[in-house]
């Protein structure tokens, strides 16, 4: 455990007295955040490499964002949908110029993101493809995390998650992640009831796996010959994190307009969350063209705080930070260096077994087992030495900065990373 103040004692105290217990966080107490950095309850400073969860891809406390939610906060937070707002429209025209769709669906949580694109692509399954209605499958990974709704928990590989929630959502089928012959054997079998595949291009929560750089585009390529919806969760990858606009994108950091590249997958659906608002505010949307957008009519969904004016106007400045400042450029060359310096402490060290990943959004494998303490006890060490990041899955160690980390910094972090690991002792 770290050496924690009557302070950090008293806050942790609280939450542990009057929160349920739903988290288990490591035992630091935070109160300042600032660009990659994060400040504890006693001033001491830390490299945040975990960005809540990619959410503050942009920085902690961005100051562009920080404006817009103070601009906004003085003039009209909420409106609810019963009324038009001057906001809403000029978002969804940006948010659709910015990646390429015809229709934007706004919601909040990235949960309500997922159950919103599972709602639109039974619908369209029903109405334009012809599926018998209450038989739609959607087809989805094995070891996925989408979130924690009841309906997204039925189809979890994960018994945490799962786990005396049920009885579950039908109308899922799980398939191996980045497995083509076990995706084109479902379709050939169901294909006519089949209205999706709900995939993340690189899965983040089971430890950071990087499908096979033809999955995604063969994954495309079944979807459009079965007539099923290829729908990318880009919560968590999404808005440059792995060093391109999205994680479909292959090497584009453009907005919008990818076709032309070889590496492009184009969603039928696309699901973003987090980074939307660079962690400012609770901000989600679903983009699709008008085919399948187009099935959704008044009173069949929605949400009273999704596409507020305060929501419209910080994502937006979001999504102008990540393209005025090179966020995707950045995170692709400092994704680089990192993988190679960590290449190196698992040449050194018998405690790492590999790394891997994308841009900054990258893990390494601990030399244990995932039963072990020891990448929890890891990331305590770290803690101690000035850089926060978490485990997962028990045995893996998920590195994810904010995207405006300069070489600088990046350095020194492989540093502390490298000095932790190479004098670290198992108890």
């Amino acid at each position: 455990m770290l050496t924690k103040s009557k302070k950090s004692d008293a806050f942790i105290e609280l939450e542990d007295r009057y929160g349920a217990h739903n988290y288990h966080p490591l035992p630091v107490v935070l109160s300042r955040g600032e660009g990659v950095f994060v400040w504890d309850v006693e001033g001491r400073k830390y490299y945040d490499f975990l960005s809540a969860y990619s959410a503050v891809n942009q920085g902690h406390c961005h100051p562009r964002i920080v404006q817009a939610v103070k601009d906004q906060a003085e003039m009209l937070t909420l409106t609810s949908r019963a009324f038009y707002s001057d906001k809403l429209g000029a978002y969804e025209e940006y948010l659709s110029n910015y990646f390429g769709f015809e229709k934007v669906l706004p919601m909040n949580t990235g949960a309500e993101g997922v159950e919103t694109a599972i709602k639109i692509c039974r619908k369209w399954g029903y109405e334009k493809k012809g599926i018998a209605n209450g038989d739609a499958l959607i087809l989805v990974c094995g070891e996925n995390f989408h979130g924690r709704t009841t309906t997204i928990i039925s189809f979890s590989s994960d018994p945490d998650a799962k786990g005396h929630f049920g009885p579950y959502t039908p109308g899922f089928i799980s398939i191996k992640y980045n497995d083509l012959d076990a995706l084109e054997q479902v379709l050939l079998e169901k294909g006519k009831q089949v209205a999706g595949f709900l995939v993340e291009p690189i899965q983040g929560e089971a430890g950071v796996n990087v499908p096979d750089s033809d999955f995604l585009q063969g994954a495309a390529a079944l979807c459009s010959e079965h007539q099923v919806l290829f729908i990318a969760d880009e919560i968590q990858t999404g808005i440059a994190r792995t060093g391109s606009l999205l994680a479909v994108c292959g090497d584009c950091t453009c907005q919008g307009n990818c076709e032309q590249q070889k590496t492009y997958v184009r969603p039928d659906i696309l699901i973003l969350g987090k980074a939307l608002s660079g962690g400012a505010y609770p901000v989600s949307a679903v983009l699709a063209d008008n085919y399948i957008m187009d099935v959704i009519h008044p009173g069949q969904h929605g949400s009273t705080f999704g596409g507020n004016p305060m929501a419209c106007h910080i994502a937006q400045t979001a999504l102008e930070v990540v393209r005025d400042e090179k966020l995707a450029q950045n995170a692709r060359k400092l994704g680089i260096r990192f993988r190679e310096r960590m290449q190196v402490l698992v040449n050194k060290s018998d405690l790492v077994n590999k790394v891997r990943g994308k841009g900054l959004l990258n893990a390494v494998l601990i030399n244990d087992t995932p039963e072990s303490s020891t990448a929890w006890d890891i990331c305590v060490a770290l803690s101690k030495n000035g850089l926060l990041a978490k485990p997962t899955h028990g045995n893996i160690i998920r590195f994810a900065p904010p995207l405006v980390m300069t070489d600088e910094q990046l350095e020194d972090c492989c540093d502390i990373i490298e000095s932790t690991i190479l004098h670290f002792k198992k108890a």
